[in-house]
Protein backbone atom coordinates (compact mmCIF):
# COMPACT_ATOMS: atom_id res chain seq x y z
CA UNK A 1 0.00 0.00 0.00
CA UNK A 2 2.63 2.73 0.85
CA UNK A 3 4.35 1.84 -2.37
CA UNK A 4 1.80 2.25 -4.36
CA UNK A 5 0.47 5.27 -2.54
CA UNK A 6 3.92 6.84 -3.23
CA UNK A 7 3.53 6.15 -7.15
CA UNK A 8 0.29 7.65 -7.11
CA UNK A 9 1.68 10.64 -4.94
CA UNK A 10 3.03 11.30 -8.03
CA UNK A 11 -0.19 12.00 -10.12
CA UNK A 12 -0.19 15.39 -8.61
CA UNK A 13 1.98 16.74 -11.35
CA UNK A 14 -0.70 16.07 -13.73
CA UNK A 15 -4.04 18.21 -13.97
CA UNK A 16 -5.96 14.70 -15.94
CA UNK A 17 -5.42 11.24 -14.59
CA UNK A 18 -6.65 7.98 -16.37
CA UNK A 19 -6.97 4.19 -14.75
CA UNK A 20 -7.47 1.89 -16.87
CA UNK A 21 -8.13 -1.76 -15.57
CA UNK A 22 -8.83 -4.78 -16.89
CA UNK A 23 -9.12 -8.80 -16.56
CA UNK A 24 -5.75 -9.87 -17.33
CA UNK A 25 -2.05 -8.93 -15.83
CA UNK A 26 -0.61 -9.89 -18.73
CA UNK A 27 -2.80 -7.43 -20.80
CA UNK A 28 -2.96 -4.58 -18.68
CA UNK A 29 1.49 -4.81 -18.32
CA UNK A 30 1.13 -4.92 -22.22
CA UNK A 31 -1.33 -1.61 -22.16
CA UNK A 32 1.04 -0.17 -19.96
CA UNK A 33 3.55 -0.26 -22.09
CA UNK A 34 2.46 0.33 -25.25
CA UNK A 35 0.80 3.62 -23.90
CA UNK A 36 3.82 4.87 -22.11
CA UNK A 37 5.16 4.64 -26.42
CA UNK A 38 2.36 6.32 -27.36
CA UNK A 39 2.58 9.28 -25.31
CA UNK A 40 6.25 9.42 -26.46
CA UNK A 41 7.16 9.13 -22.25
CA UNK A 42 11.22 9.10 -21.46
CA UNK A 43 12.85 6.32 -19.81
CA UNK A 44 13.03 2.85 -21.08
CA UNK A 45 10.61 -0.54 -20.75
CA UNK A 46 12.67 -1.83 -17.49
CA UNK A 47 10.56 1.62 -15.53
CA UNK A 48 7.54 0.13 -16.26
CA UNK A 49 7.16 -2.04 -13.15
CA UNK A 50 4.37 -3.94 -11.33
CA UNK A 51 3.86 -1.50 -8.16
CA UNK A 52 1.79 -4.38 -6.53
CA UNK A 53 5.01 -7.05 -6.81
CA UNK A 54 3.94 -8.13 -3.10
CA UNK A 55 0.93 -9.30 -3.31
CA UNK A 56 0.03 -12.19 -5.98
CA UNK A 57 -3.67 -10.87 -6.47
CA UNK A 58 -3.61 -7.61 -9.01
CA UNK A 59 -0.85 -6.24 -10.81
CA UNK A 60 -0.50 -2.31 -11.29
CA UNK A 61 1.78 -0.28 -13.71
CA UNK A 62 2.36 3.47 -14.24
CA UNK A 63 3.19 5.62 -17.17
CA UNK A 64 2.76 9.12 -16.84
CA UNK A 65 -0.83 10.37 -16.30
CA UNK A 66 -2.12 6.73 -16.91
CA UNK A 67 -2.94 3.71 -14.28
CA UNK A 68 -3.06 0.44 -15.39
CA UNK A 69 -4.48 -2.16 -13.20
CA UNK A 70 -5.54 -5.55 -13.69
CA UNK A 71 -9.29 -6.98 -11.50
CA UNK A 72 -9.72 -10.50 -12.47
CA UNK A 73 -12.31 -12.22 -13.20
CA UNK A 74 -15.26 -11.60 -11.90
CA UNK A 75 -17.93 -9.52 -10.33
CA UNK A 76 -16.44 -10.16 -6.33
CA UNK A 77 -12.63 -9.62 -7.50
CA UNK A 78 -13.15 -6.54 -9.48
CA UNK A 79 -15.18 -5.03 -6.17
CA UNK A 80 -12.19 -6.19 -4.35
CA UNK A 81 -9.68 -4.32 -6.27
CA UNK A 82 -12.40 -1.59 -6.67
CA UNK A 83 -12.18 -0.32 -3.36
CA UNK A 84 -8.59 -0.81 -2.88
CA UNK A 85 -8.24 1.54 -5.73
CA UNK A 86 -10.46 4.51 -4.87
CA UNK A 87 -8.99 4.57 -1.22
CA UNK A 88 -5.40 4.60 -2.84
CA UNK A 89 -6.81 7.49 -5.57
CA UNK A 90 -8.33 9.20 -2.10
CA UNK A 91 -5.28 8.90 0.04
CA UNK A 92 -3.03 9.62 -2.90
CA UNK A 93 -5.31 13.05 -3.35
CA UNK A 94 -6.04 12.16 -6.95
CA UNK A 95 -8.61 14.42 -8.66
CA UNK A 96 -10.32 14.82 -12.54
CA UNK A 97 -10.12 11.10 -12.44
CA UNK A 98 -11.04 8.69 -15.66
CA UNK A 99 -11.66 5.31 -15.06
CA UNK A 100 -12.09 2.87 -17.75
CA UNK A 101 -12.55 -0.84 -18.21
CA UNK A 102 -11.19 -2.60 -20.93
CA UNK A 103 -11.47 -6.24 -21.76
CA UNK A 104 -13.39 -8.84 -24.16
CA UNK A 105 -16.50 -9.80 -24.08
CA UNK A 106 -19.51 -12.51 -25.64
CA UNK A 107 -20.78 -10.15 -28.51
CA UNK A 108 -24.91 -10.52 -29.19
CA UNK A 109 -25.75 -10.01 -32.56
CA UNK A 110 -22.65 -8.09 -33.63
CA UNK A 111 -20.01 -9.21 -35.81
CA UNK A 112 -16.80 -10.37 -33.90
CA UNK A 113 -14.14 -8.10 -33.24
CA UNK A 114 -16.78 -5.27 -32.81
CA UNK A 115 -16.33 -2.67 -30.38
CA UNK A 116 -19.01 -1.71 -27.59
CA UNK A 117 -18.64 1.44 -25.32
CA UNK A 118 -21.18 0.17 -22.39
CA UNK A 119 -24.39 3.21 -22.01
CA UNK A 120 -25.83 1.05 -19.06
CA UNK A 121 -24.76 -2.40 -17.54
CA UNK A 122 -27.85 -4.59 -17.08
CA UNK A 123 -28.50 -8.02 -14.81
CA UNK A 124 -29.35 -11.12 -16.28
CA UNK A 125 -32.87 -9.67 -16.20
CA UNK A 126 -32.21 -6.95 -18.44
CA UNK A 127 -32.63 -4.94 -15.06
CA UNK A 128 -30.19 -1.82 -15.26
CA UNK A 129 -29.03 -2.37 -11.70
CA UNK A 130 -26.83 -4.13 -9.79
CA UNK A 131 -28.20 -5.79 -6.53
CA UNK A 132 -26.04 -6.49 -3.51
CA UNK A 133 -26.43 -7.94 -0.11
CA UNK A 134 -25.69 -5.63 2.94
CA UNK A 135 -25.46 -7.22 5.91
CA UNK A 136 -29.51 -9.28 5.54
CA UNK A 137 -30.70 -6.27 3.28
CA UNK A 138 -30.51 -6.62 -0.54
CA UNK A 139 -29.21 -2.66 -2.17
CA UNK A 140 -29.86 -2.07 -5.29
CA UNK A 141 -27.60 0.45 -7.11
CA UNK A 142 -27.38 2.51 -10.22
CA UNK A 143 -25.54 1.12 -13.67
CA UNK A 144 -25.41 3.97 -15.63
CA UNK A 145 -22.11 4.87 -16.96
CA UNK A 146 -21.14 8.29 -18.29
CA UNK A 147 -23.01 8.90 -21.41
CA UNK A 148 -20.67 12.17 -22.55
CA UNK A 149 -17.74 10.26 -22.34
CA UNK A 150 -18.64 6.90 -23.84
CA UNK A 151 -19.76 9.59 -26.71
CA UNK A 152 -16.49 11.27 -26.50
CA UNK A 153 -14.98 7.30 -26.90
CA UNK A 154 -17.26 6.99 -29.86
CA UNK A 155 -16.25 10.06 -31.63
CA UNK A 156 -12.37 8.98 -31.45
CA UNK A 157 -13.72 5.74 -32.98
CA UNK A 158 -13.78 7.13 -35.77
CA UNK A 159 -10.34 8.25 -36.27
CA UNK A 160 -9.51 4.35 -36.95
CA UNK A 161 -10.08 2.88 -39.95
CA UNK A 162 -12.35 -0.09 -40.14
CA UNK A 163 -13.06 -0.12 -36.74
CA UNK A 164 -16.58 -1.24 -35.98
CA UNK A 165 -17.47 0.75 -32.90
CA UNK A 166 -20.84 1.56 -31.12
CA UNK A 167 -22.27 1.98 -28.15
CA UNK A 168 -25.22 -0.45 -26.32
CA UNK A 169 -26.36 -2.16 -23.02
CA UNK A 170 -24.23 -4.90 -21.55
CA UNK A 171 -25.48 -7.52 -19.64
CA UNK A 172 -22.80 -8.68 -16.79
CA UNK A 173 -23.66 -11.92 -15.40
CA UNK A 174 -22.32 -13.71 -12.19
CA UNK A 175 -21.02 -16.97 -14.11
CA UNK A 176 -19.32 -18.17 -18.02
CA UNK A 177 -21.22 -20.70 -18.89
CA UNK A 178 -25.11 -21.26 -17.63
CA UNK A 179 -25.19 -17.66 -16.70
CA UNK A 180 -24.49 -16.78 -20.21
CA UNK A 181 -26.59 -19.56 -21.76
CA UNK A 182 -23.75 -21.45 -22.93
CA UNK A 183 -24.69 -25.43 -23.34
CA UNK A 184 -20.57 -26.29 -23.60
CA UNK A 185 -20.14 -26.20 -19.33
CA UNK A 186 -19.74 -29.43 -17.42
CA UNK A 187 -23.44 -28.73 -16.70
CA UNK A 188 -26.31 -27.89 -18.78
CA UNK A 189 -30.03 -27.63 -17.51
CA UNK A 190 -31.51 -25.61 -20.81
CA UNK A 191 -32.03 -26.44 -24.44
CA UNK A 192 -30.21 -24.77 -27.26
CA UNK A 193 -33.58 -23.37 -28.38
CA UNK A 194 -34.32 -22.02 -24.77
CA UNK A 195 -30.62 -20.48 -25.40
CA UNK A 196 -31.27 -18.57 -28.18
CA UNK A 197 -34.83 -17.33 -27.10
CA UNK A 198 -32.88 -16.18 -24.03
CA UNK A 199 -30.20 -14.30 -26.11
CA UNK A 200 -32.59 -13.00 -28.79
CA UNK A 201 -34.68 -10.92 -25.75
CA UNK A 202 -31.32 -9.89 -25.11
CA UNK A 203 -30.52 -8.61 -27.91
CA UNK A 204 -34.10 -7.15 -28.73
CA UNK A 205 -33.59 -4.59 -24.97
CA UNK A 206 -30.72 -3.14 -26.34
CA UNK A 207 -28.13 -5.87 -24.97
CA UNK A 208 -24.88 -5.83 -27.54
CA UNK A 209 -22.78 -7.96 -25.44
CA UNK A 210 -22.08 -9.92 -22.21
CA UNK A 211 -19.42 -9.76 -19.43
CA UNK A 212 -18.84 -10.42 -15.94
CA UNK A 213 -17.59 -7.46 -14.16
CA UNK A 214 -19.27 -4.15 -15.54
CA UNK A 215 -22.69 -3.88 -13.35
CA UNK A 216 -20.38 -3.67 -10.11
CA UNK A 217 -17.77 -1.37 -11.91
CA UNK A 218 -21.06 1.09 -12.98
CA UNK A 219 -22.24 1.12 -9.30
CA UNK A 220 -18.83 1.65 -7.61
CA UNK A 221 -17.57 4.44 -10.25
CA UNK A 222 -20.97 6.32 -9.75
CA UNK A 223 -21.40 5.79 -5.65
CA UNK A 224 -17.53 7.85 -5.74
CA UNK A 225 -18.60 10.46 -8.35
CA UNK A 226 -15.85 9.02 -10.70
CA UNK A 227 -16.19 9.32 -14.20
CA UNK A 228 -15.85 5.92 -16.22
CA UNK A 229 -16.56 3.77 -19.49
CA UNK A 230 -16.56 0.63 -20.04
CA UNK A 231 -14.80 -0.93 -23.56
CA UNK A 232 -15.15 -4.19 -24.70
CA UNK A 233 -14.56 -6.16 -27.76
CA UNK A 234 -16.61 -8.88 -29.00
CA UNK A 235 -14.14 -12.34 -29.66
CA UNK A 236 -18.08 -14.00 -30.97
CA UNK A 237 -21.38 -13.65 -32.06
CA UNK A 238 -23.08 -15.16 -29.12
CA UNK A 239 -26.46 -16.10 -31.56
CA UNK A 240 -23.87 -18.14 -33.45
CA UNK A 241 -22.04 -20.16 -31.21
CA UNK A 242 -20.53 -20.73 -27.71
CA UNK A 243 -17.13 -21.10 -28.23
CA UNK A 244 -14.51 -18.55 -29.78
CA UNK A 245 -13.30 -19.96 -33.07
CA UNK A 246 -10.91 -16.87 -34.69
CA UNK A 247 -7.37 -17.85 -35.17
CA UNK A 248 -4.93 -16.87 -32.52
CA UNK A 249 -3.38 -14.09 -34.33
CA UNK A 250 -7.16 -12.10 -35.14
CA UNK A 251 -7.95 -12.32 -31.58
CA UNK A 252 -4.58 -11.01 -30.50
CA UNK A 253 -5.69 -7.78 -32.65
CA UNK A 254 -9.22 -7.90 -31.47
CA UNK A 255 -8.02 -7.84 -27.96
CA UNK A 256 -5.50 -4.56 -28.99
CA UNK A 257 -8.59 -2.50 -30.51
CA UNK A 258 -9.29 -1.20 -26.97
CA UNK A 259 -6.24 -0.11 -26.62
CA UNK A 260 -5.75 1.53 -29.78
CA UNK A 261 -9.05 3.46 -28.13
CA UNK A 262 -8.17 4.32 -25.14
CA UNK A 263 -4.88 5.68 -26.80
CA UNK A 264 -6.38 8.15 -29.29
CA UNK A 265 -8.67 9.15 -26.27
CA UNK A 266 -5.84 9.79 -23.65
CA UNK A 267 -3.71 11.75 -26.34
CA UNK A 268 -6.86 13.99 -27.17
CA UNK A 269 -7.40 14.59 -23.81
CA UNK A 270 -3.70 15.62 -23.44
CA UNK A 271 -3.60 16.96 -26.63
CA UNK A 272 -0.83 14.95 -28.28
CA UNK A 273 -3.12 13.72 -30.88
CA UNK A 274 -1.53 14.07 -33.83
CA UNK A 275 -3.57 11.50 -36.79
CA UNK A 276 -1.48 10.36 -39.24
Amino acid sequence: MDNALHFCSTFKSFSLIFVCVGGSPNRMKAFALFIRKELGLEGSEEDIQDICAGTDRYCMYKAGPVLSVSHGMGIPSISIMLHGLIKLLYYAKCYDVTIIRIGTSGGIGIEPGSVVITDTAVDSFFKPQFEQIILDTVVTQSTELDKELAEELLNCSKEIPDFPTLIGHTMCTYDFYEGQGRLDGALCSFSNEKKLDYLQRAYKTGNRNIEMESSVFAAMCGLCGLKAAVVCVTLLNRLECDQINSPHEVLLEYQQRPQKLISIFIKKCLRRYNPK
